[in-house]
């Protein structure tokens, strides 16, 4: 029971949307219906600067760190914090409170992970950093980053590399238009100012 209330905490939670609050705080343009459609930091960015984006990201992050740590210190089962996780990001993805239109959650991703340790979190930033210093693609970085990310949780506690498993098909699955552009040419680069946007509803 304890578990199933955690799930929906995290959900609610994830289902706060920082990109849609912040950019009416700031007065800036929809990210559902401007720039690349995304209600995500990168795209707040894109519309709005970095100050604005930042604090998105923070929020992001938090959604996923705050109802993951409440689970862990409930005692709860790796597996379940895994769930918890899923929950915050599913959240992040399909808002209750805006309509289901998500974004892609690798922030609030992150945020779930950062409890299992700092080594963890230090892997995974090192790696979206040079992937994106390499390439400039956001959405490759985020991918491979989170593809890793079982692997690293598996080299620092084994244990929590299932739930984490949970939580990199969920990316993947909503990177899946990102996928396609990154296959045919059309993803924009970091720093690109116009972005291609996805023609049913954002990913």
């Amino acid at each position: 029971m304890l578990a199933i209330l955690m799930f929906v905490l995290a959900y609610l939670l994830g289902s706060i949307s920082s990109a849609i609050l912040v950019s009416r705080l700031f007065k800036l343009q929809d990210p559902r219906t401007h720039g690349s459609n995304n209600p995500g930091a990168t795209n707040v960015y894109r519309l709005g600067g970095a100050f604005p984006a930042v604090l998105v990201l923070v929020f992001d992050i938090l959604k996923g760190t705050i109802p993951v740590w409440g689970a862990y210190f409930l005692q709860l089962e790796p597996l379940i914090l895994g769930v918890v996780a899923v929950g915050a990001c599913l959240g992040h993805m399909y808002p209750v409170f805006f309509n289901f239109k998500g974004g892609k959650a690798v922030a609030t991703a992150f945020g779930a992970l950062l409890p299992i340790g700092l080594s963890l979190a230090g892997l995974l930033i090192a790696t979206w950093l040079i992937i994106v210093a390499v390439s400039r693609y956001s959405s490759l970085a985020a991918l491979i980053t989170v593809l890793l990310a079982p692997l690293y949780t598996w080299l620092i506690k084994p244990l929590y590399t299932f739930p984490v498993v949970f939580i990199t098909v969920l990316i993947i699955f909503r990177h899946r238009t990102n996928i396609v552009r990154l296959f045919t040419g059309e993803e924009p680069k970091v720093g690109a100012k116009n972005a291609p946007t996805d023609k049913n509803k954002p990913t």
